[in-house]
């Protein structure tokens, strides 16, 4: 088994989105993460943030938390609580690039000592403590 990683919600946006070849790769990845070969954990921020895209994509209610709660089930879910909310607001002071949900969801890694967050997104590249993969890095 892989080490631990966070996901990015936007490893399960793509997953559920328009066919493309990162929905390819983020469903590749989350097969992996359902087989057990490869041991991920979110923010329970992320999969609120699940929820919205799916709502505002979609406009589906059912849909939107059906599949929230399908990411939940093979995700370990990690507390957005007042340490991370203090790390997440460092994170934004310190520079320019990260902010908002991102910043929750590197502070989560960041606290809970996850040391790779798998994303998409390049505002994690520089997060002190934190290295970003593409999800192909680990397909």
């Amino acid at each position: 088994m892989e080490s631990a990683v966070l996901l990015d919600s936007a490893i399960v946006a793509y997953a559920l989105g328009s066919p493309s070849t990162l929905q390819r790769e983020c469903r590749a990845l989350l097969g992996l993460v359902a087989e057990d070969r490869i041991r991920a954990y979110a923010s329970v921020e992320m999969i609120q943030e699940v929820v919205h895209h799916r709502l505002r994509r979609t406009g589906d209610r059912q849909g939107a938390v059906a599949d929230a709660r399908d990411a939940s089930t093979f995700l370990t879910l990690l507390n957005f609580d007042r340490e991370v909310l203090d790390m997440a607001l460092h994170l934004i002071e310190r520079g320019p690039e990260i902010r908002g949900r991102e910043a929750v969801h590197a502070a989560t890694a960041v606290v809970y000592g996850i040391p790779t967050i798998v994303s998409t997104d390049r505002s994690f590249d520089g997060v002190p403590g934190l290295t970003r993969l593409q999800p192909s890095a680990l397909l």
